[in-house]
């Protein structure tokens, strides 16, 4: 029966922290080495070897003890007792985990987004590529045209214009295609020079 007992005890104090938080301290205790050494000398007696950390700026004073069963007792005596003319309160410091201190690498379910990928996810395939769409229509009409004809693509409505191709004549007048021959054997005539448009001359009398 004792063994039982003992053993639920150490199950209770290994599940607390062994560190304390003390609010509401006074603040020349943060400047005077009296007072610092009053108030360590009252969590000495719990451990000797407990630890003392000022933070000035919250006015908190973390304690930390070697064990939890210390700082239990250390919270049980000292919880709401005066020191130096103020209440003192004690809370047990949470503690934090923040996991592994190393960079885990991601998981692997969805490592395929990855660029390059290093394998295709499970169940993937390639999809087939669709079948070009040819306008036969738009080739039969195009195949008509000649040179110097005019073809109405888009025929006009009260609301949009109409849309007419017209096809370039020759540069010498020949409407007739040439061989494939004849254009290996003559030259092709030269292409007419883009004249730029020309600035507008400057004037003194234009004000912006």
């Amino acid at each position: 029966m004792q063994q039982s007992e003992k053993a639920t005890v150490d199950v209770q104090f290994t599940d607390l922290p062994n560190a304390l938080i003390a609010c509401r301290v006074p603040e020349d205790l943060f400047h005077e080495g009296s007072r610092q050494a009053s108030f360590e000398a009252l969590f000495h007696s719990f451990d000797p070897e407990v630890q003392f950390q000022y933070f000035k700026s919250f006015r908190r004073v973390r304690i930390s003890f070697s064990d939890a069963l210390a700082a239990a007792e250390a919270r049980l005596r000292l919880h709401k007792t005066d020191f130096n003319g103020k209440e003192m309160r004690l809370y047990f410091a949470q503690s934090v985990h923040i996991g592994s201190p190393r960079l885990e690498p991601p998981k692997p379910d969805k490592q395929f987004l990855i660029s390059p990928p290093a394998s295709p996810p499970v169940g993937w395939e390639q999809s087939q590529d669709a079948t070009p769409v040819i306008n036969y229509d738009l080739l039969c009409a195009i195949s008509k045209l000649g040179p110097g004809e005019k073809y109405e693509i888009h025929t006009a409505t009260p609301t949009t214009p109409s849309v007419v191709v017209h096809v370039c004549e020759d540069e010498h007048g020949d409407s007739s295609a040439q061989d494939d021959s004849d254009q290996d054997d003559k030259p092709r005539p030269s292409r007419p020079k883009i004249i730029q448009t020309r600035r507008p001359d400057y004037t003194d009398g234009v004000k912006q």
